[in-house]
């Protein structure tokens, strides 16, 4: 009886340490790259204005491919993200803006004229 019970306990103190080691060089396997500056900061897009709606706080750009949105080039209609932001924006300006999905619409959160 002692011989089957020191064996059973053999056993399950070989298939724990088996176990952890597997764990251990399973885990890694799991490298994650760190994020890199690029990723986390978001890209200027370039655009022309098309519509400004200062009174709904809305305006419509024909834009090039928005990389952070995973967006090809379009005309669409963005919120702006301050209240002062469309003041001096009319038709025709070329901008540079960034662009964000908040709450599932999609927002002008910078915004600068290029010559």
């Amino acid at each position: 009886m002692k011989t089957k019970l020191r064996l059973a306990a053999l056993a399950t103190l070989a298939l724990l340490s088996t176990g952890a080691a597997f764990a251990a060089g399973e885990h890694d396997g799991h490298h994650v790259p760190p994020a890199t500056a690029a990723a986390a900061a978001p890209e200027f897009a370039e655009g022309t204005v098309k519509k400004v709606d200062k009174a709904a706080g809305r305006v419509t750009i024909s834009h090039g491919p928005l990389t952070t949105l995973d967006m090809p080039p379009m005309t669409m209609v963005f919120r702006a993200g301050a209240a002062g932001m469309l003041d001096d924006l009319k038709a025709g300006d070329r901008i540079r803006f960034i662009a964000e999905r908040a709450g599932g619409v999609f927002t002008v959160t910078t915004l600068e004229r290029m010559p």
